[in-house]
C-alpha cells in the first residue's frame, strides 16, 4: 500500500505492518491506523522510531522503547484496560512511549505516563494513562549523550 507522508515522502507499507488504535491516540482520537518507521540497520532498537499516521500524512510522532532509557519501567495496568488487544504475552507485547524533541535538545524527554501498548500478533494497540507515578517528561539527553540507558528509579 502506498502512503504519502510529510517526513518520508511516498512510502510503500505492507498491510501486515499497519497497527490499529481503535480509540485513536491522545490528542488524535479520530486517527486509528498507524505504521512504525525505523532505521532498518538498527532494526528499530536503540533509536527513535516514527509512528506514522496512515490517516493523516502530516502526522508522524517520534517514539521509542522506554526500556532503552528507563530499565525499571514496568507500569501497573489493569488487565481489563488491555482486553481489546487480544491475549498479550512476552513475545507479542510491544510498548512505545512518545518522545518530545524541543528546541533546546538538552530537554529531550520521553512520556512514561502514557505508553502505547501494542499486540504484535493482532496489530491492535492502545495508548493508556498509567496510574503509577511516572513522569510525563522524563529527560533522556544525558543517557543519549553517554550512549547508554539509565536504570529506572
Amino acid at each position: 500500500m502506498k502512503a504519502d507522508t510529510r517526513l518520508f515522502g511516498e512510502i510503500d507499507i505492507d498491510e501486515e505492518k499497519i497497527i490499529q488504535f481503535e480509540q485513536g491516540i491522545i490528542g488524535f482520537p479520530d486517527l486509528q491506523s498507524f505504521t512504525l518507521i525505523y532505521d532498518e540497520e538498527k532494526k528499530g532498537k536503540g533509536a527513535i522510531s516514527w509512528l506514522q499516521s496512515m490517516d493523516e500524512p502530516e502526522l508522524a510522532i517520534p517514539v521509542m522503547d522506554p526500556l532503552l532509557m528507563y530499565s525499571g519501567y514496568n507500569p501497573t495496568v489493569e488487565e481489563e484496560v488491555l482486553k481489546t488487544l487480544g491475549d498479550l504475552t512476552e513475545e507479542n507485547l510491544f510498548v512505545l512511549v512518545t518522545v518530545t524533541i524541543p528546541q533546546k535538545i538538552e530537554d529531550i524527554a520521553i512520556n512514561l505516563k502514557a505508553p502505547m501498548v501494542i499486540n504484535s500478533d493482532t496489530r491492535k494497540a492502545k495508548q493508556i494513562i498509567v496510574e503509577d507515578d511516572f513522569p510525563v517528561k522524563y529527560k533522556i539527553y544525558e543517557q543519549i549523550k553517554d550512549g547508554k540507558g539509565k536504570t529506572g528509579e
